[in-house]
């Protein structure tokens, strides 16, 4: 059980390194870009960045902090998503919609679970 964290963490990593690579082939294979949940070049580079520290951090023992902190990052992202003013500006800038919005909760709420629950 001691393994959880770093396991989610690069686990979690991987998936966001993958997304971020997959909007610079063929435009986003189709689901990234236009598709059920659109993303545009600045959102893909944080996906990279935010995949890389979690396969780093998870390969090196340190993925509570990373699972608290992209948990935090989640919640922050998704409530700021259905702020009326804000939404059109994530929307604007980094093409984030409801969808997007959705999965960040969701990821943040897993996220902030593993920390919490899993042995540290």
């Amino acid at each position: 059980m001691a393994d959880t964290q770093k396991t989610f963490a690069t686990v979690l990593g991987i998936v966001l390194l993958v997304v971020g690579l997959a909007g610079f082939v063929s435009g986003g294979l189709g689901i990234v870009r236009e598709g059920f949940f659109g993303t545009n070049a600045a959102q893909d580079v944080l996906h990279i960045i935010g995949g890389l520290l979690g396969i780093w951090f998870g390969t090196k023992g340190a993925g509570s902090g990373y699972n608290l902190t992209i948990g935090w990052i989640g919640i922050v992202l998704a409530v700021l998503g259905f702020i009326p003013g804000i939404k059109e500006m994530l929307m604007t800038y980094l093409n984030v919609n409801t969808n997007i919005s959705v999965l960040h909760a969701v990821i943040g709420v897993v996220a902030l679970l593993v920390y919490y629950k899993a042995e540290r």
